[in-house]
């Protein structure tokens, strides 16, 4: 579990942090949260789907159909995908929030990225103010909380008028079939069959393109299924192998993804 503390001057007024070298930290993150900016470039090569929390559906960006591995990072911890999402490239920050609500920002002080010097950026300035790095840091979060709190609201229009259904998968292994619940997917019956006036109401919302960046990722699924089978191969012979996985790189040869064939499902239907 992470250890997130509060980054004040009397505790990190003499410490530095370094800036993480591998994308291992997401190694066990199957779906991870999508703001409303990053729509544009995680719809070219990432499933979309919606997650469900109580009452409420959350955008996010699927890294893997089961639980606890993301197959987007390489053994090396290299990820081999064209896009990582917002919330991996934060890490080690966080944005908290203190007692009365106001913002501030946090650090896993478990990630082993917290030093005492000399290495790594400061965390304060010789004026004792937070360093350049810091607030840039901080500015990102910023947005990020910003796009996730607009596709919170527009997730909330579409559940509203019922334009968001279960996405079951069915997964396919040696053991048989399995089916994967608790993704969430778009209505297209449903939202085209919208009148007027709830069009407008989710349009207004940011849903609409939520809506259409949601079905059009769906077309990605087929690469997860490609992965999925290239780490279990690699894992089951324990060699090198064609479009497999490399010990000397840790890198996966992602060429079946340039190919423009037609959708293989790859064990996923």
């Amino acid at each position: 579990m992470p250890n997130y503390q509060a980054i004040t001057k009397n505790h990190y007024g003499n410490k530095r942090w370094l800036r993480y070298t591998s994308y291992a930290h997401a190694e066990r993150e199957a779906v991870m949260p999508l703001s409303v900016p990053e729509l544009p470039k995680a719809v070219m090569s990432l499933p979309i789907c919606f997650i469900r929390q109580g009452d409420a559906f959350y955008l996010a960006a699927m890294m893997n159909i089961q639980p606890g591995k993301n197959l987007l990072v390489a053994p090396n911890g290299q990820w081999v995908g064209p896009y990582v999402p917002a919330a991996c490239r934060s890490y080690p920050f966080i944005l908290g929030k203190t007692e009365d609500g106001k913002p501030v920002l946090c650090i896993d002080e478990d990630a082993g990225l917290v030093t005492d010097g000399p290495d790594g950026e400061a965390f304060f300035d010789e004026n004792g103010e937070p360093a350049k790095a810091v607030l840039d840091v901080m500015g990102f979060l910023t947005q990020l909380e910003q796009g996730r709190q607009a596709a919170a609201a527009g997730c909330a229009l579409l559940a509203k008028h019922a334009l968001i259904q279960p996405w079951p998968i069915t997964l396919k292994t040696d053991k048989g079939e399995t089916t994967v619940d608790g993704l969430f997917r778009i209505d297209e019956t449903a939202l085209n069959q919208l009148s007027a006036e709830a069009l407008l109401e989710v349009r207004n919302a940011g849903g609409l393109s939520i809506a259409y960046c949601q079905l059009l990722s769906m077309q990605h699924l087929s690469m997860l299924g490609k992965l999925a089978e290239i780490h279990a191969n690699a894992q089951a012979t324990q060699a090198v192998q064609p479009a497999s996985i490399a010990p000397a790189t840790g890198e996966i040869n992602l060429d079946f993804l340039n190919k423009g064939e037609t959708i293989n499902l790859g064990g996923l239907v």
